[in-house]
C-alpha cells in the first residue's frame, strides 16, 4: 500500500513508519520543517502544513491509507478531514490517546480525580478529536487509543484488543510499547477490524 503518515517524525509516526516499511509498503511522510525531519531510512518526506486543508490535500492524493500521528494541540479534526475526504482516500487511522477510555462504566479516564492536569492540554482536545470522527460517515476512520503507559520499548507482536475501556494486566500496569502499538496500527490497516470504531491494545 501506499500509505501517508502526518507526524512522521513522532515517536508513535516514526515506529509506525518503520513498521509499514518492514511490511514491504510505500511511506510518504509530511512535516513543516523536512530539513529538520528524522524519520526511518525509505520513507519519501514531503513539506506541508497539515493545518491547511488546501495544502495537505493534493500531497494525499493517490495514497491509499492517512495515518495522522500528530498532535491534537496541533491538528484538530476538522482540517484534516476536509483535506482526507478531498483528497479522495477512503482510510484515515489515528493516533489516538488513553484519556477517552473508561476506567468504569461512563467514567472515563479523563474525568478520573488523578489524572494529571498537565496531560489535559493534549487529552481534551484528543476526546474532542474523537467525538468529531464519531460524526464522520463519508471516511473509513479508526482511532487506536494506546493504554495509560505508552513509551518506546521491544517489538514484540503480542498484546490484547480492547474497545473502549482501559486495559491493565494482572499487576494493574496499562502499558503497550510504541513498536508493538505501530504492529497493531499495521494489523488494523492490512485486516480492517474496527472500521468507524475506536478500539485499545495493552499488554
Amino acid at each position: 500500500m501506499k500509505i501517508a503518515i502526518i507526524g512522521v517524525t513522532g515517536r508513535a509516526g516514526s515506529r509506525i513508519a518503520a513498521e509499514a516499511l518492514r511490511r514491504g509498503h510505500s511511506v510518504t511522510g509530511f512535516v513543516r520543517s523536512p530539513e529538520k525531519a528524522d524519520v526511518p531510512e525509505g520513507v519519501t518526506v514531503h513539506k506541508t502544513d497539515a493545518t491547511q486543508p488546501e495544502q495537505l490535500t493534493p500531497c494525499l492524493r493517490g495514497h491509499d491509507a492517512v495515518i495522522s500521528a500528530a498532535t491534537f494541540q496541533v491538528l484538530k479534526a476538522a482540517p484534516l478531514l476536509q483535506a482526507v475526504k478531498a483528497s479522495g482516500v477512503k482510510r484515515l487511522l489515528v493516533v489516538g490517546g488513553a484519556a477517552s477510555l473508561e476506567v468504569a462504566p461512563g467514567t472515563l479516564l479523563l474525568d478520573s480525580p488523578t489524572f494529571p492536569d498537565a496531560y489535559k492540554v493534549e487529552a481534551v482536545p484528543g476526546k474532542q478529536f474523537l467525538d468529531d470522527l464519531r460524526s464522520e460517515t463519508e471516511l473509513d476512520w479508526t482511532f487506536l487509543s494506546p493504554p495509560a503507559m505508552f513509551t518506546p520499548g521491544e517489538r514484540t507482536g503480542k498484546f490484547r484488543v480492547g474497545q473502549d475501556q482501559l486495559l491493565s494486566d494482572d499487576s494493574g500496569q496499562s502499558r503497550i510499547s510504541m513498536e508493538d502499538y505501530a504492529v497493531a496500527m499495521l494489523d488494523e490497516l492490512e485486516h480492517p477490524q474496527h472500521v468507524r470504531q475506536r478500539f485499545t491494545v495493552a499488554y
